[in-house]
């Protein structure tokens, strides 16, 4: 038995929740929708890959009947109103967003091609904001269900909190999710809309997208291997490790859950220690 059949054995505590994770089919995005399924919530996930590929078939063949998925593109208000559509026409709610679908941009800023700023732009920060735009009304009516309201929660970084070097776009378009999620969890409590927002953000966490930067790192001559510079990531990191998907999910459950029904506006540093130093 996993651990997450046996979170699920002891609680379902998101019993009759209905969520939608971007970035769904991997890392941080994948370890939600396990611990949500197990909470006993519905899970709407979304990618980039087709839905007849291998990772996505086989991702539904063991998540089981209770996930679904769809292609969709975070930087497309088109992808994101279908996605909305398949929502309404599979569940008729939506009670969690995570707006977890991101990507990576590192060198000197000198260094940087306009277009590739604008892409980062588009995917940590767009992304981040159609979703949440399309999917409001739809929350707003599903948050009377239950007590603490709907629930948005956008995955940020600890590089939206501090600078690092060579990182200065991942570090601005993490900072823009931040402040984001504030803005909006102030607008929606002034309007007494039951929709609580709330960031998370990860420290060094073991996913694809991670050991690709490690390796883009490696062919810049940075280090041999990739492994040399998760050993080097653990040495900075005050628990002396990095961080499991699974670590991040949990943060996620209890942002979707009524335990945290008198938080909005917070963000949730999961980073190890990192940043406390």
């Amino acid at each position: 038995m996993t651990a997450q059949q046996e979170i699920g054995q002891r609680s379902r505590r998101l019993e009759g929740r209905v969520a939608l994770i971007s970035g769904g089919l991997r890392g941080i995005g994948l370890a939600v929708a396990e611990r949500y399924l197990a909470e006993g919530a519905e899970v709407v996930l979304s990618d980039l890959d087709d839905p007849e590929s291998d990772v996505a078939s086989q991702t539904l063949a063991r998540l089981g009947q209770a996930a679904s998925y769809l292609k969709a593109d975070v930087t497309s208000e088109a992808d994101w109103e279908r996605a909305r559509d398949h929502v309404k026409e599979r569940h008729g709610k939506l009670h969690i967003l995570v707006n977890n679908a991101g990507t990576d941009l590192t060198g000197p800023v000198e260094t940087l091609a306009l277009e590739a700023w604008r892409k980062i732009m588009a995917i940590n920060v767009d992304g981040v904001f159609l979703g949440t735009k399309v999917f409001v009304p739809m929350l707003a009516e599903s948050g009377m269900d239950f007590r603490g309201g709907s629930s948005v929660i956008n995955i940020s970084s600890i590089m939206g909190l501090v600078g690092y070097s060579e990182v200065s776009a991942y570090n601005a378009s993490k900072g823009a999710v931040r402040l984001f999620t504030k803005g909006i969890a102030v607008e929606f409590a002034s309007k007494k809309m039951p929709i609580r927002a709330n960031s998370i953000h990860p420290g060094f966490v073991l996913t694809p997208l991670l050991n690709a930067g490690f390796q883009r790192w490696v062919d810049a001559g940075f280090a041999e291997k990739p492994s040399d510079l998760v050993d080097t990531m653990a040495a900075t990191t005050p628990i002396g490790r990095l961080a499991d998907p699974s670590e991040i999910a949990g943060a996620a459950y209890f942002l979707a859950s009524e335990d945290s029904s008198y938080m909005t506006g917070s963000e949730v540093v999961v980073d190890g220690g990192w940043t406390a130093q």
